[in-house]
């Protein structure tokens, strides 16, 4: 089975380049900063309708470039 993952480097740089930060990131995907973290840490993985928020959030970025696709 396939599973995506944030590039959380990746995406930690981009809201950082943007001087933007991780809550800010949350607030506008419509998570808890606290799911944020699971996110961002790995420990959760999130949803083809988060991926799409995320993308939609940074429209300069592939789906590549934000998310690594690992095999269980």
């Amino acid at each position: 089975m396939m599973k995506a993952y944030l590039r959380t480097k990746e995406i930690r740089k981009k809201i950082i380049r943007k001087n933007l930060s991780q809550n800010w990131l949350a607030l506008q995907i419509g998570v808890s900063s606290g799911y944020m973290s699971q996110l961002m840490d790995g420990s959760r993985r999130p949803s083809a309708r988060l991926r799409q928020k995320m993308m939609d959030r940074f429209p300069d970025s592939s789906f590549d470039d934000l998310f690594i696709i690992k095999s269980k």
